[in-house]
Parts: C-alpha cells; structure tokens; sequence
C-alpha cells in the first residue's frame, strides 16, 4: 500500500513538474544584456534604428517531425509577443512539427544559412533582397516557419528565384513532404486569427515560409 501511495506521489509530482516547465518555456521578456550580447553586430547591427526596448526574446517550446520536444527562442516587437506565444503554445499541444526555432545570430544574421537549414525566426534588421526597403523582419513583425520546406519564389526576367538556394524540390506544393505550410492548416489558420498575412497567397510571388503583422 505504502508503494503504491509512493509511485502515485511520484507520478503526480512528474506530472506537475513537467506541466510547470512547459508554462514556463512559453515566457516573454526584455531584451537581457546576455542575449544583446548576442544580436550586436548580428541582427542588432550598428546603425539599427529599432529601439532594443521595443523588443521581446520569447521561450518557446516546440515539437520537429519526429515528435521529440524541442525548446525554442525568438526575438520580436513587443506589439507581437502575446500573439506569437499564443499561436506557438497551440502549435505545440497539437503536435504541429517545426524543426528549428534558434536566433539568426546562431547564424551570425545570414538569412540564406538560417533558411538553408530550416530555422524559425523572426527579428534581423535588414532590407527586403534586392532593395533600400526595411523588410519586416527588421521591425520584429515578421515570422518565417520552417524555411528550407516553405520557400521564397518569384519569377525575374523569366528566371525562377528560389531561395534558399536548396529548396527547389520544395517549389511544388503539390507534393507532400514534411514541414510543408498548407494553406488551411493550423498554423496558417493561427496566425491569420491573430491578424497575419501569409506570403504564400501573395499574387507576384510566393514567400510559403512567411506570416508578417502589417505596421501598424
């Protein structure tokens, strides 16, 4: 009897303590020296025109396509922290799969190797490929999920853009394979609910990997 009341006791406490830390793995806080240490000269480079206040680094828990738990970061505008942490919350009770979740600085900012290998993320202050103009991500309101699956693709002069540079078999959403964003699904649906735009119903391009709040 007394085994039993101690396996029970066990039991529970796992169950808690396993419930405590996914609560505390979906946080939201300001931008510590340890993490700014990290952006400077990377996402944060000299000149950036963003205030390190505005911004938010998110705890995120998150599930790849084998099922394993996977923890997550993400730095974003404070005006998008709640909406995200709600939206990746649901992706992770329902077992959506998202491979990589790392800071680009991981990547020392280079867009091309954080897509190439399939990493989540949303602030870099950089411009739009091929233009003077911010891109979203620069404000912190835009989310790119699953990159390497859920490429960018625009056709210039004829010739098909695809980037990042090895997601060509991923251009056609007609095939199935994992980490694709389908439009209807539950992570289209989340981030539509929470006043999103997806770049893969863009009419002059597709950009499948790409949700973006509109600047307010």
């Amino acid at each position: 009897m007394k085994r039993k009341l101690l396996l029970t006791g066990m039991l529970l406490w796992l169950l808690t303590t396993t419930v405590g830390a996914q609560t505390q793995a979906f946080t939201i806080d300001t931008i510590s020296d340890e993490v700014f240490a990290r952006m400077q000269g990377r996402s944060f480079p000299e000149g950036c025109t963003v205030k390190r206040e505005d911004l938010r680094y998110l705890r995120l828990l998150h599930r790849n396509a084998d099922d394993s738990i996977c923890q997550g970061e993400m730095v974003c505008h404070k005006s998008i922290a709640q909406d995200l942490v709600e939206i990746f919350q649901k992706l992770y009770e329902a077992h959506y799969p998202i491979e990589r979740m790392r800071l680009i600085d991981d990547y020392d900012a280079d867009d091309e190797a954080s897509m190439s290998d399939n990493n989540s993320s949303c602030f870099c202050f950089r411009t739009v490929d091929g233009t003077k103009t911010l891109s979203n991500h620069a404000r912190g309101l835009a989310v790119d999920i699953n990159t390497l699956y859920n490429p960018y693709v625009r056709n210039r002069n004829g010739r098909l853009l695809i980037s990042p540079d090895g997601a060509k078999p991923y251009v056609d959403r007609s095939k199935d394979f994992k980490y694709k964003i389908v439009e209807g699904d539950l992570c289209h649906r989340l981030f539509l609910e929470h006043g999103f735009r997806w770049g893969g119903s863009w009419s002059t391009m597709k950009d499948y990997q790409h949700f973006e709040k509109p600047n307010k």
